[in-house]
């Protein structure tokens, strides 16, 4: 079950965009951070929005499942650079 920010709270690295005055509603999801010359910026983030998905449950799923699979992704990627 998704959860929400009525609920127990958003996943974190989940974060609910509302703006109305650009019509903009959806799930910002950033995964990983590194270190730039300009500061810390996320290795990857993608926008699920609302109308795209068919709703806001919708919206968060695709959310959730985007940041388990990025994650996953990720965690293989620096596993298999180490030295055994």
């Amino acid at each position: 079950m998704p959860r929400t920010a009525k609920g127990r709270g958003l996943t974190p690295g989940i974060s609910r965009i509302d703006q109305p005055t650009t019509r903009t509603h959806g799930y910002f999801v950033r995964v990983g951070y590194r270190k730039t010359t300009k500061g810390w910026r996320p290795k990857a983030s993608a926008f699920f929005g609302d109308a795209s998905h068919g709703g806001k449950t919708s919206a968060l799923r695709a959310a959730e499942k985007w940041l388990k699979q990025t994650r996953r992704t990720s965690a293989t990627k620096s596993r298999s650079g180490r030295a055994a």
